[in-house]
């Protein structure tokens, strides 16, 4: 929601910037110079606060979140007939069989807004050392932590991409130096993240919630922690090749020791009781979703504002939340009164949907009224009937009845991805629909981290031979469990047999899917589970290489990096992909 400080912030510091880039030796009439204002420390959050304005490219269908979730087994984008809806030459297709390459447009945007928000951290940590002498200690290193945490946080997007990537804690012009390899830039981010995690304000009441909201804590710098830990090895890490400050950190001599230390991240995090469990899980994607305990980072959404557009690849790119209409039938503009029309794209993968059970309140649930149910599901099947409750029909009164169904069908009734009808494929509701017709995008605030992440990261990790001691009979883990089963009797008996083998880590890989569908999770996920160029497990999927766990660097960024003395590129492509420019 915009009615946070995150968003005066962040309006206040591009004021300021575009001041401060003006200003040489014109007369300033009104402005603030970035000068006059650190003679303030107080204004120092002004400053910091201008190192969000990247994030909100992350959650666009043409950048990282639409990749991450088209290539899992969660998401799909079939082409829709007759009209053949969401073709694009084959893009979203090639992206659902595993069938990329280095042309990909979003592969491109990812580059370009993770490196931009990276680069502005930089910027600013440069002008905060600056004027150092203008603030207390205490300030300084609160946020300049801030600032090394986000700018780990956008380098984690790159990275969790491409592997490969130009890591930077500088602000310097140095694309001369070679790509960075993975266990070199987890080996950085572990290393930033512990130095800065305890500098970074903790939250501790609803006042502290409130005034950094949807900023970097102590919250977000532990759970990034626990999933570069969790992930260690997915990322190519061994105890051998990474270059650890063990004063920050238990020392790693074994490939359990990456466990344990996610264990003792996820620990500082419970510990701190800074966060807990909502009852209600859909309290966390809520139109007003601000108030949720459970949300430890988000993405600030303004449904109402001015948007902010960005051509860096095939597609164009919104500073907003677009998940409501990306996924929504035509029909449902009827039903809610909308004000724009759906675009019925993304859609899950009917095998994600079996992994829910009929009466799971995350999955489309079992009661068929479509949009007559008055009860609350995370997907959405079923009949679309319009505000008069009148059943709509395919596009037009002499089309089929509009029933969205699990499965991707053609016309004649078989698995199809090129001539899918308009009516195959589970659509995401979970985040709560305005059916108000007040904002034309997502008001919703996008959740990235959650405290529920962060139990089952440490269940995973003492699975996986970490130190620790579980906290599945905590209050907390109780409620997660039970609230899964809101509509039943007896919740925590119906969530027991439901998922009895929730306790392996295959049960924990489903659990994973069921709880954080279309939160930028799943790939990394099954890359780590084995199951990433499984076929079986990834339905649709037809390009198995282990080599497409890293995506290509872009064609557009090779093709422009600097060359050696005998004109080779600096930059290298992943192994695997075409390396000819």
């Amino acid at each position: 929601m915009k009615k946070f400080i995150t968003i005066i912030l962040a309006a206040m510091a591009m004021s300021m910037l575009n001041s401060c880039d003006k200003m040489l030796e014109e007369i300033n009439y009104g402005n603030p110079t970035t000068a006059d204002l650190m003679t303030n420390e107080a204004n120092v959050p002004l400053l910091v606060g201008q190192c969000y304005a990247e994030v909100k490219w992350l959650h666009d269908h043409w950048g990282y979140w639409g990749v991450v979730t088209l290539t899992a087994d969660e998401g799909l984008c079939p082409t829709r007939m007759p009209d053949k809806d969401w073709a694009d030459g084959g893009y979203w297709r090639n992206l659902n069989t595993h069938n990329w390459n280095e042309m990909g447009g979003a592969f491109r945007n990812i580059w370009n807004t993770t490196i931009a928000g990276a680069v502005l951290c930089n910027k600013l940590l440069k002008t905060l050392n600056d004027y150092k002498s203008s603030m207390s200690e205490q300030v300084y290193a609160q946020y300049t932590g801030e600032l090394e945490v986000m700018r780990s946080y956008y380098y984690y997007m790159l990275f969790d991409c491409f592997g490969r990537i130009p890591y930077l804690e500088e602000f310097v012009d140095r694309a001369s130096d070679p790509l960075m390899e993975p266990y070199d830039v987890w080996s950085k981010l572990v290393n930033c993240l512990e130095k800065n995690a305890p500098n970074l304000p903790a939250v501790t009441d609803d006042a502290s919630r409130a005034l950094n909201y949807g900023r970097a804590t102590q919250g977000l710098a532990y759970a990034l922690l626990a999933r570069l830990y969790l992930n260690a090895e997915s990322f190519d890490c061994t105890p051998s090749n990474i270059k650890i400050d063990n004063a920050h950190t238990t020392p790693i001599n074994t490939a359990t020791d990456f466990y344990t230390n996610a264990v003792r991240c996820c620990d500082a995090i419970i510990d701190a009781r800074s966060y807990s469990i909502e009852p209600d899980y859909f309290t966390n994607f809520k139109i007003d979703n601000s108030a949720s305990k459970e949300n430890i980072f988000v993405i600030v959404e303004n449904g109402e504002a001015n948007i902010d557009e960005r051509s860096g690849g095939d597609g164009m790119m919104l500073n907003k939340l677009r998940i409501a209409l990306l996924t929504l039938n035509y029909n449902h503009q009827k039903t809610y009164n909308m004000l724009e029309t759906p675009w019925n794209g993304f859609c899950a993968r009917p095998s994600f949907i079996d992994r829910f059970n009929a009466t799971d309140v995350r999955g489309p649930g079992n009661e068929g009224l479509g949009t007559n149910d008055t009860k609350q599901w995370g997907w959405f099947l079923g009949p679309i009937y319009d505000a008069n409750g009148k059943l709509c029909k395919d596009k037009d009164e002499a089309a089929s009845n509009a029933i969205i169904v699990k499965d991707v069908l053609d016309a004649n009734g078989s698995p199809s991805l090129v001539e899918a009808t308009d009516l195959g494929g589970a659509r995401l509701i979970k985040y709560e629909i305005d059916k108000a017709g007040k904002y034309k995008y997502s008001e919703n605030d996008f959740v990235l981290f959650r405290y529920a992440d962060v139990l089952w990261m440490k269940e995973e990790a003492l699975l996986r031979g970490g130190s620790g001691t579980s906290s599945w009979d905590s209050p907390d883990f109780q409620t997660l469990r039970r609230r899964a089963f809101a509509y039943e009797a007896d919740p925590a008996a119906a969530y027991s047999a439901a998922y009895p083998q929730v306790r392996t880590l295959d049960g924990i890989l489903d659990e994973r899917g069921r709880e954080f569908s279309w939160e930028n999770m799943r790939r990394r996920d099954l890359i780590r589970f084995g199951k990433f160029n499984n076929s079986e497990y990834v339905q649709f999927i037809t390009a198995t290489d282990e080599y497409r766990k890293w995506f290509p660097i872009p064609y557009k960024i090779l093709e422009k990096s600097v060359r050696d003395e005998e004109g080779k590129p600096v930059w290298t492509q992943n192994p695997g992909y075409s390396t000819n420019f």
